[in-house]
């Protein structure tokens, strides 16, 4: 085997794992937030999740605050599903890595730098902004759909 060739083998798992462990990571906190896991929660349910989500907006009317949780969530698992199929993944990739580092930003500013960085939000918005540039369709939906037309 070349090494061109083992280098393109390692680029697709390494694509395949950023999509995987950022869309299980995205699931993880919505199944969080609606009371899945039942052990080591960041928030157990959906009102612990909504004045988490009001602390890191103080600016917002409280009226508005569960929208925005409701935005955050819907984000997320959309994000999340396109990532795992491999459907626009460059795009899915580039939103999921502004989402984090709004994320990352608000938790920095209300809570301080430390929690961002204990949780890495700053290395999993790095990591899909990473993503969005690897080349190659690994087991992505996008081959089924967006194939290149190479006339005979």
């Amino acid at each position: 085997m070349s090494s061109d060739t083992l280098i393109f083998m390692y680029a697709n798992m390494i694509k395949l794992f950023l999509r995987l462990s950022l869309g299980v990571g995205f699931l993880s906190a919505v199944a969080d937030r609606f009371g899945f896991w039942h052990q080591n929660v960041a928030w157990g349910n959906w009102e612990n999740f909504l004045k988490y989500t009001a602390k890191l907006t103080p600016w917002l009317p409280e009226a508005l605050v569960p929208v925005a949780g409701i935005i955050a969530t819907a984000a997320e698992i959309i994000f999340a599903v396109a990532l795992l199929v491999g459907f626009r993944t460059r795009l899915f990739a580039q939103l999921s890595g502004g989402l984090l580092l709004v994320f990352a930003f608000s938790m920095a500013w209300v809570l301080g730098i430390k929690p961002p960085l204990d949780y890495s939000v700053f290395a999993a918005s790095a990591g899909a902004f990473a993503l969005s540039l690897l080349p190659g369709k690994f087991l992505e939906l996008d081959n089924l759909f967006f194939k290149k037309h190479n006339p005979k």
